[in-house]
């Protein structure tokens, strides 16, 4: 019965196995292969160049920049979303008139593709026939309605910045929710019988016991805006002048517009290990929160 069992186990695995062996694992190790070689992604003849490729990256300004980038960029997502989505799940765990309605507004941004997102704020912040032109020009306010958010150094950045939270932030939001909604009702209940105030409920009863989705919340948020390659490459394209450029589009500028995979292999090898270092010494200090509480 045993052997019978292992069986049938081995025999539901293996097709999962083989696809993730197909489509992630033989990627990975290849791709390892394929960052210590000055492949150009299409002849087959290449050369094993060593660690010149990362070599390279170290002593290269354009990398340094765009890592500047993305850290200011993933920084301001996960501090703006995370802020906002616990100040609007506080607000939405009441049982209010039309909560519900409320709730699935603020969520409906997440569940559209980054395409759609994307396309859709370049058309509202286009500074000739968005919206964003029509808007401030009823408001006689026809500086800014002419001001082209998008392709100013000054702003692009930011501008996919506030793209990114509008997005996202519904989906942080619900896990908040699901948090706050955990909390007994009686340790606010004998709270305001101590008098205490709003803000120390908060810091006392709210941000001690919703640990766990702030430790799922900063870890998702810090992974996904350090990868980030849709929205900044349809809102932006990482211009002007590199100004929005991060890691993940300046990869596919190098791999599949100058065609050097081999150096944009390694530039995602770096960019893999910055998330895993961030990522794991992030869950190692939430946890550790998490148990002091």
């Amino acid at each position: 019965m045993r052997v019978k069992r292992a069986l049938n186990l081995l025999i539901f695995l293996l097709p999962a196995t083989l696809i993730y062996t197909l489509f992630v694992m033989y990627p990975s190790v290849s791709g390892l292969y394929y960052s210590l070689t000055d492949w150009d992604g299409l002849s087959p003849n290449y050369a094993i160049i060593g660690l010149a490729n990362f070599k390279d990256i170290f002593d290269d300004p354009f990398f340094y920049k765009v890592l500047k980038n993305s850290v200011t960029f993933a920084a301001l997502v996960v501090v703006l979303k995370n802020v906002l989505a616990l100040s609007f799940a506080i607000l939405l765990d009441r049982k209010l008139r039309m909560t519900g309605l409320f709730r699935s507004i603020f969520f409906l941004p997440a569940i559209l593709s980054s395409i759609v997102v994307a396309y859709t704020w370049v058309t509202i912040l286009n500074p000739v026939f968005g919206s964003w032109q029509i808007f401030f020009e009823a408001l006689g306010m026809d500086r800014i309605a002419n001001y082209d958010v998008l392709g100013s150094t000054a702003t692009s950045l930011y501008s996919v910045v506030f793209v990114s939270v509008w997005q996202n932030m519904g989906y942080a939001m619900v896990i908040y929710l699901a948090g706050l909604q955990t909390i007994p009702i009686d340790l606010y209940e004998s709270a305001n019988i101590d008098g205490a105030g709003r803000w120390k409920q908060f810091m006392n009863i709210t941000f001690p016991l919703i640990a766990p989705a702030l430790t799922i919340n900063l870890i998702l948020s810090t992974i996904n805006s350090l990868k980030e390659f849709d929205l900044v490459y349809i809102l932006t394209g990482g211009g002007p002048i590199d100004s929005s450029q991060v890691i993940g589009t300046a990869i596919y500028k190098i791999a599949f517009e100058m065609n050097q995979f081999g150096y944009g292999i390694a530039m995602s090898l770096i960019l893999f290990v910055i998330i895993a270092i961030v990522s794991l010494g992030q869950l190692r200090y939430l946890k550790k929160r998490e148990v002091e509480y």
